[in-house]
């Protein structure tokens, strides 16, 4: 049986597409896996001691043939000896595009909540995120892009086209479900790659209750 990510697992289990990938445990079988994905491709560690990838440069991307994946594989391995590692997460390239923080929390007053914001590296910078308690409608999410001050990426301005709203609402509303009927403590997809057509989620974070 192919090896799998719980939180990619949770997520499918849920009906959420997910960006075509696979799980190596050596370099041939990310050779293989990468071939049937068809380059370019990225690279991640699997380990429940790393949380934070980029910190330990234990993340490739935009690797276009064999040579160089292989090359970036033995970057990371060596970048996390003496780390526990279940495998390599070989993961076809994510859209060009908008990057979106689609996130939630349990909080111990209010219950499930979920939150937008913009992602990636934007997230610290400017800390601009909408937050709603769950659960929520497609209804909700449009007020919530319309609190960002970034609103003006999302729904399109001078040139920029307007990324796929609907798609959004729809994946904001099954995160609230998720959250709520996993009964999950902390969820964070960041960042989910948004352009006019759809969506791709780059990484995944999730910690359930003890």
């Amino acid at each position: 049986m192919p090896a799998r990510i719980p939180e990619f697992s949770l997520l499918e289990k849920h009906g959420i597409r997910l960006i075509p990938y696979g799980i190596a445990k050596s370099e041939k079988e990310a050779a293989r896996i990468a071939k049937r994905l068809g380059y370019p491709v990225a690279l991640k560690i699997v380990s429940s001691e790393i949380s934070h990838k980029t910190d330990y440069g234990a993340v490739k991307v935009g690797l276009k043939n064999e040579e160089r994946m292989l090359a970036a594989y033995d970057d990371i391995m060596e970048s996390v000896r003496g780390h526990r590692t279940s495998g390599m997460l070989v993961q076809k390239m994510a859209r060009k595009g908008l990057e979106i923080l689609i996130g939630g929390k349990k909080d111990p007053q209010f219950g499930h909540m979920v939150v937008l914001g913009l992602g990636g590296v934007y997230v610290e910078v400017f800390r601009d995120i909408s937050a709603r308690i769950c659960p929520i409608r497609k209804e909700d999410v449009r007020e919530m892009v319309m609190e960002l001050r970034s609103n003006p990426l999302i729904t399109g301005v001078r040139g920029i086209r307007p990324i796929d709203i609907a798609s959004l609402e729809e994946l904001m509303v099954r995160v609230c479900r998720i959250m709520v009927e996993e009964d999950i403590e902390e969820m964070d997809l960041n960042p989910v790659v948004f352009d006019e057509r759809g969506y791709d989620i780059v990484d995944v974070r999730i910690r359930r209750g003890v």
